[in-house]
């Protein structure tokens, strides 16, 4: 492993500065440069090749073509004036004329398919000069001399004065047929030449090809896949392991290390959590401890006050009855005794001590909520609701109450004394404080609420129930004073109560794992809901027990 302190070579240096994308693209640009060369190279010669192709086969053919039609126009020519000068026939005379036309096509032919060759442009612009002066110095001369029908002898001082013109024409057309074969051979030389380049390209461009994909193989492996198979080996030695004390050394290229530093940076703070973590887990241990005490003290405490509580009732009450009996005697054994204020004043003994009886006995329902009876079974809500019903017939004939609720209401987990209470405490409210010009009127919905937005068990929901009224409704501003304990919207002239059956249902409702609230857009009465969670699928099915008479605290 190299020494930290020394300094880093400046070939590590510089392949620490590059990320792996930049050492890609480095790799790409040379791939491309290559490219651009090879095919700068490869097309030139590819092109060379397709010219020269064209070039003798478009060109240099055609031209030797043209060139033995040329040479065979001439022949004919020659052939044709001494076969007319010797026979004076007419028919000798037509190779002479159309050797002419065929000559000048073939020369016109010819020089369009040697026009970039200077050597052969000028050797038919040669044999055209000898065969215009052979014409002008013998065939025309012979041919124009000649009597059709009409034979004569030929001079041989003529004759053999054309046959050396022509003899010297003939030494131009080999000079010709040579300058052709040797231009035909350079050409075949040239596309040897060119393919040869062109292969010799094509497969550096190939070798080139792969030798960048082998570099690449290896730059992958030795830029990416050594450093992350190295960082991985130490991630998992720190992470998988729980060597936390292992340092992470970043090495390879700037984002390989970069992401190797992150991963140090990570370790770090793992290390610092943890630490944090050990030092809140005996915190807490410590808490937990200090906490359960207290809760044993709690529950002590608890069970002493509910002991408490219940003896304090009693022995309460009893003084209370005691104080309320003795003014009944006093008023009915010395009532015709007493004035009218002594009177007063007993009667305001005796309904002191009654008020004093049912507030104990509403503090003692309150208190007793949720920790007497806790009972959790499968009830039918119907069931409380017409226990509740009968608790209050004598209130609903009173008042000409009508009561209208649904068809049936589902089943849920909870105490049947607890939800007759609630429905008591409900319908007395709606009852109690209805309107004077008009019959109490109270409509009870049941409404499912799916989903599990209120932190509902899985497979479950939650039920809405409402209890709505016609009756002298609430203000907003006591839409959450009145569910507070001993919380009174009226004089005890005008409604009569505690103040804690609203306390009452809210706890009940919350014992239950649900809330209730005030329907404040309601108008027209009052609109108590509340909500209790829904059976799940898989629940067992259990049957309440037989509810016991309970009467409802008043609000």
């Amino acid at each position: 492993m190299r020494d930290p302190s020394m300094p880093e070579p400046k070939v590590e240096r510089v392949r620490s500065r590059l990320t792996v994308q930049s050492w890609f693209q480095v790799a790409f640009a040379v791939l491309a440069v290559f490219v651009v060369l090879g095919t700068i190279v490869g097309g030139y010669f590819i092109q060379r090749t397709v010219q020269i192709t064209d070039e003798l086969v478009d060109q240099i053919q055609p031209a030797r073509a043209e060139a033995y039609r040329l040479q065979a126009a001439l022949l004919d020519q020659e052939t044709g004036a001494r076969g007319y000068a010797a026979t004076a026939d007419v028919e000798f005379l037509e190779p002479y004329l159309t050797g002419k036309r065929i000559e000048q096509d073939a020369a016109d032919r010819m020089r369009e398919f040697t026009a970039g060759h200077p050597e052969l442009l000028a050797a038919v612009d040669e044999i055209e000069a000898a065969a215009a002066a052979w014409r002008a110095d013998y065939a025309d001369p012979l041919v124009a001399g000649v009597v059709p029908g009409v034979p004569q002898p030929v001079d041989p001082a003529s004759t053999e004065r054309g046959r050396t013109t022509f003899d010297a024409m003939r030494t131009l057309f080999e000079a010709q047929n040579a300058e052709l074969v040797q231009a035909r051979a350079e050409g075949y030389d040239d596309l040897i030449h060119a393919r040869t380049i062109r292969n010799s390209v094509l497969v550096a461009m190939v070798a080139g090809f792969l030798l960048t994909g082998l570099l690449m193989v290896i730059l992958v492996h030795n830029l990416v896949a050594m450093p992350l198979v190295s960082l991985r080996a130490a991630t998992r030695r720190v992470v998988a392991d729980g060597n936390f004390d292992q340092h992470i050394r970043p090495q390879g290229p700037k984002d390989i290390r970069a992401l190797a530093q992150d991963v140090e940076a990570m370790r770090g703070r793992i290390v610092f959590a943890l630490a944090a973590a050990h030092t809140q887990h005996q915190r807490l241990a410590s808490q937990k401890a200090d906490l359960d005490a207290q809760a044993e003290e709690l529950r002590r405490s608890n069970a002493e006050l509910e002991q408490f509580a219940y003896v304090a009732s009693h022995d309460l009450q009893e003084p209370l009855r005691k104080v309320a009996s003795f003014c009944q005697l006093l008023e009915k054994r010395y009532g015709d005794k007493l004035d009218e204020r002594g009177t007063q004043y007993i009667a305001f003994a005796v309904d002191g001590a009654k008020r004093m009886q049912v507030l104990i006995n509403d503090l003692l329902a309150f208190s007793r909520v949720g920790r007497v009876n806790d009972a959790h079974v499968r009830v039918d809500l119907d069931q409380p609701l017409d226990k509740a019903v009968a608790n209050l017939a004598a209130a609903v004939d009173e008042s000409g109450a009508r009561i209208e609720r649904p068809e049936q209401l589902p089943e849920i987990t909870g105490d049947p004394t607890l939800l007759t209470m609630l429905w008591q405490n409900l319908l007395g409210n709606a009852i109690k404080f209805r309107h004077p010009d008009r019959a109490p009127v109270v409509r009870i919905t049941c409404d499912r609420i799916d989903g599990e937005d209120h932190g509902d068990r899985a497979g479950a929901g939650r039920w809405q129930l409402c209890v709505t009224d016609n009756g002298i409704g609430i203000d907003e501003e006591f839409a959450e004073k009145v569910f507070v304990i001993f919380q009174r919207l009226h004089g005890r002239d005008v409604y009569t109560g505690t103040g804690i059956g609203l306390a009452v249902c809210k706890k009940i409702v919350e014992y239950h794992g649900g809330r209730i609230w005030i329907d404040t857009e309601h108008t027209g009465g009052t609109r108590f809901c509340f909500t209790l969670p829904a059976l799940p699928d898989e629940e067992p099915e259990e049957h309440a027990p037989a509810d016991t008479d309970l009467e409802g605290a008043p609000a």
